[in-house]
């Protein structure tokens, strides 16, 4: 029987290590592709000239064009793309966890929605005003409100439980979206500008979005990964996880700002982009393991792979932009019905 259990244990790992690897080599061979697509043409060895030279400074003879095209416009977006879908699809594990809801994902408890009202409240004003105030920060500071309401709501309820954060955000994100819509109705014929940022887009990002959204998702990364084993614990159910010492209301509320904050930081970049959380986690959990210290970094991969390449086929789609939230919506939702119809039969 133990040589049974060490025969599994050994081709799980086997298993996890040849996923992580395939996801990696695709990352790399996606990004590579994303550098050399677009309308100039910039061969391989001109863009790694380019890269080394902002780098380390060493001397190029390619144009300044192409370097100004490969530097400051396709990989920032690339790297963006990356990090974004890395932060969503480790939102996704931490809410799926801490809500016991396989179907979670970083929007179920409003925060995207927080995000959406307060950058369309900053576009409409600055619209109306003349007076800039920043999109990114404007959704940040919506997205943190709507969680500290989230917070404020479900603790009046019965306890600071998973159903009360679920009806809770449900409450929140139903105004919210009630406002969106009032916003947009204001906005009249400027009402594009609103809803093509919560379609979702990775176009025209800059250095400025990479080094908000990287730090971000890689400190709360290692963060959840020095905590996967409380939310372990937490997947057995509240009680159990009380019994074997594991405060729950409080790693619960840990997690709660971990995911909000990653979710807030995307999305205030990108706009809406949904079902990276949903459907990353799900698939994982399912197919290579439910352990979140495993889950968690394969998870950041499978999340940056998902996006990059939907990134890059709305490139290639159109010479115009798709918004990116569109792409991962309409395909990720017929995806995401057949895999857990599939599912429900095995």
């Amino acid at each position: 029987m133990r040589n049974d259990i060490s025969g599994i244990i050994k081709l799980n790992k086997i298993k996890y290590i040849a996923v992580f690897a395939i996801l990696t080599i695709l990352l790399a061979l996606i990004a590579v592709a994303g550098l050399c697509m677009g309308a100039m043409e910039i061969e391989l060895g001109d863009i790694l000239d380019i890269i080394l030279n902002k780098i380390v400074g060493i001397e190029i003879t390619v144009k300044e064009n192409a370097a100004a095209v490969i530097w400051d416009i396709r990989l920032p977006r690339i790297l963006c793309a990356c990090f974004v879908g890395m932060g969503l699809a480790i939102s996704g594990v931490i809410f799926q966890g801490i809500l016991q809801n396989p179907l979670a994902d970083p929007y179920t408890l409003g925060i995207s929605t927080g995000a959406s009202f307060g950058a369309s409240l900053a576009i409409i004003f600055n619209l109306i005003s003349g007076i800039y105030f920043p999109t990114v920060l404007s959704a940040l500071i919506g997205a943190f409100i709507t969680l500290i309401f989230v917070i404020l709501i479900s603790k009046n309820g019965t306890g600071f439980e998973s159903s009360n954060l679920i009806i809770s955000g449900i409450i929140i994100s139903s105004i919210l979206s009630s406002g969106v819509s009032f916003i947009k109705m204001l906005a009249g014929e400027n009402v594009s500008a609103i809803v093509f940022w919560i379609m979702g887009s990775l176009s025209a990002k800059g250095w400025n979005d990479v080094f908000l959204v990287a730090p971000v998702s890689v400190a709360c990364i290692i963060f959840s990964m020095f905590l996967a084993r409380r939310l372990d614990i937490m997947t057995l159910g509240d009680s159990t996880a009380d019994s074997l010492g594991v405060d729950t209301s409080k790693t619960r509320l840990i997690f709660l700002i971990i995911g909000s904050v990653i979710t807030a930081v995307c999305v205030s970049v990108c706009g809406v982009i949904g079902f990276i959380g949903l459907i990353v986690p799900h698939l994982l959990r399912f197919w290579i393991t439910s352990k979140n210290r495993a889950l968690i970094p394969i998870s950041a991969l499978f999340g940056a792979v998902l996006l990059l390449l939907a990134d890059s086929i709305t490139r290639i789609l159109s010479n115009g932009e798709i918004p990116v939230g569109v792409l991962t919506t309409l395909i990720g939702g017929p995806f995401f019905i057949f895999v857990f119809t599939h599912r429900e039969r095995s």
